[in-house]
């Protein structure tokens, strides 16, 4: 009888068995997934440091000269002694319009000068000739000062004269086109035979012996820049060029001077640096990134990757002592590339989760992973 019960109830304990290990099993999968879901992820520490900012500022070069040459009288273009891209002299011929036009008016103005000579000495001729018959009561005192009158008329038109040659020898002067300073030629839009009316564009000349970088930055940065002036720095400081191509200009500038307002529309000013240009490299118009150099006192300074903004406010996650990540809301002061000058809302020592920030939530667990802020710094910031 026994052994009937316990063949009747094997079925029903083999069930209890099975359910038994099948919790069991659920339980340790459930747990595994619990541990599974707590992400690692990498975290640094919130540091406070003397540091030196590299900042870039978008720059406009300039030559120090940079002229147009323009006809200042009509003619044809009849010889260009230059060519584009080259570089000439001061005084150096550059273009020749046909003169011909030009001598003959001189020459009429040179034979008008001395037609007035010659009534000028007409006229005093009679003038010596009318004083001696006044002196004797031969004629009335009237005809002298008549004869007076004609000398001064005579000598007026000499002067008349003589305006209108000078006139015409810097006509006949401008159809010879020299260089006004040593520099190298821009494109030449004109070609031999063409009808030049005055004013027209024949080339431009640059002085590229040393250039101008043009670069504007906003008011909180210039107050930044005159705080470090007042501090010692000299205001005529240092400034590094980037060029187009991403590499550094072999010449340090100095900056000169900077706009006397700001730009309204933008609220930024605009500074000037000169950078001696010995080989040529700059070009009037180049483009490149000028670079100042600051340096900031006891800097919070954070990664950029490690926030996140919401309605207008920028925030992070900071890892506390339980691993668990708490949302936290900071006031971020200058953008410096990749990274945030911290003003407000964070002390040096804590943590803060540095990537995954859009995969967690607050309050989460996370396994944080320990990296090394001036490692990922590497160099000194740089704003692009």
């Amino acid at each position: 009888m026994k052994n009937s019960i316990s063949a009747q109830n094997t079925p029903f304990l083999l069930c209890l068995l099975f359910t038994a290990w099948g919790l069991g099993a659920c339980e340790s999968k459930e747990k595994n997934n619990t541990a599974e879901l707590v992400p690692s992820l990498p975290v640094v520490e919130v540091v406070q440091k003397d540091t030196v900012l590299q900042t870039d500022y978008v720059a406009d070069i300039q030559a120090v000269k940079n002229v147009e040459v323009r006809a200042r009288v009509q003619g044809f273009l009849e010889k260009i002694f230059v060519d584009e891209g080259h570089e000439v002299k001061k005084g150096q011929p550059m273009f020749q319009i046909n003169d011909l036009e030009f001598k003959t008016e001189l020459a009429k103005a040179k034979a008008a000068v001395s037609s007035a000579m010659a009534e000028a000495k007409a006229a005093e001729l009679e003038l010596g000739r009318t004083k001696i018959l006044v002196e004797k009561n031969v004629i009335a005192q009237t005809e002298y000062d008549l004869a007076a009158s004609k000398v001064r008329a005579a000598k007026a038109k000499i002067d008349e004269a003589l305006s209108v040659q000078t006139s015409a020898e810097t006509k006949l002067s401008y159809t010879f086109i020299r260089a006004p300073f040593d520099g190298i030629i821009d494109r030449i839009p004109l070609k031999m035979g063409s009808l030049i009316d005055p004013g027209a564009l024949l080339t431009t000349i640059s002085d590229v012996h040393n250039v101008f970088a043009y670069f504007n930055i906003s008011e909180n940065e210039y107050l930044q820049y005159r705080k470090t002036v007042t501090k010692g720095m000299k205001e005529d400081r240092l400034v590094n060029l980037l060029l187009a191509d991403g590499t550094s200009y072999a010449f340090q500038g100095k900056i000169e001077t900077s706009d006397g307002e700001f730009n309204e529309n933008t609220g930024a000013i605009a500074f000037r640096a000169r950078f001696p240009n010995p080989n040529k490299l700059l070009k009037h118009g180049a483009s490149g990134k000028a670079r100042l150099t600051t340096a900031v006192d006891n800097a919070i300074i954070i990664p950029q990757k490690a926030t996140f903004e919401i309605q207008d406010k920028t925030f992070v996650f900071v890892v506390d002592k339980n691993n668990m990540v708490q949302m936290r809301a900071f006031k971020p002061g200058r953008r410096v590339a990749q990274y945030y000058i911290v003003e407000a809302g964070l002390k040096p020592g804590e943590n803060i989760v540095y990537e995954g920030v859009q995969s967690i939530r607050q309050g989460s667990k996370i396994k944080p992973q320990k990296m090394n802020l001036d490692s990922l710094m590497q160099s000194a910031l740089t704003i692009n």
